[in-house]
């Protein structure tokens, strides 16, 4: 978790809540332990290629940082895994997790994150917000849709196909026309 001073673009450092969790019970629980917890914060340009950061990550024995622009204003937070799911990610797609039907639609597992699935799609559904097409759709709706519910996510026609109590499972992206 980053934690920060007034302003996202004055972060301090990052907290790993296991640390916190294991001494926020004790009596001197206080700021000052948080901010003894605090690890240094690892600022990367957004121009910085993958493998380069790949690189820095291992060299700085760090696994989170985050992205600035040129004037140094945060712009995003990547971690060791963004950059593993980017260069391997293809690779480990399940294939029951997007299924090309023989009419053109897809059927997908709504716990797809929205980057694999704009990755096997060569789709740009926003990656900013929530991680995966369950989130994407929760979201979008403010509900959790029953099946049968047809809508356009971001241009790209889409039927609930599967829920259970708390989540979307299974939709059918329909061929755009």
């Amino acid at each position: 978790m980053a934690v920060y001073k007034k302003s996202i673009d004055r972060i301090v450092g990052f907290l790993h809540l296991r640390k916190e969790l294991v001494l926020v019970h004790h009596e001197n629980f206080d700021k000052h332990t948080i901010t003894g917890l605090l690890s240094k914060p690892v600022f990367i340009p957004e121009s910085t290629p993958v493998h380069t950061q790949m690189l820095n990550f291992k060299s700085e024995k760090s696994r989170i940082g985050l992205v600035v622009d040129e004037y140094g204003d945060v712009q995003g937070l990547v971690t060791l895994d963004d950059l593993l799911q980017e260069i391997v990610g293809e690779l480990l797609t399940d294939d029951s997790t997007v299924r090309k039907q023989s009419d053109g639609s897809y059927l997908v597992d709504a716990n797809i994150t929205v980057r694999e699935l704009n990755r096997v799609t060569q789709w740009s559904l926003p990656t900013e917000g929530p991680k995966t097409l369950n989130g994407l759709i929760i979201e979008f709706m403010e509900t959790i849709p029953e099946p049968g519910t047809s809508i356009k996510l971001h241009g790209h026609p889409l039927e609930i196909i599967k829920r259970d109590e708390n989540a979307v499972k299974l939709v059918k992206f329909l061929p755009r026309k």
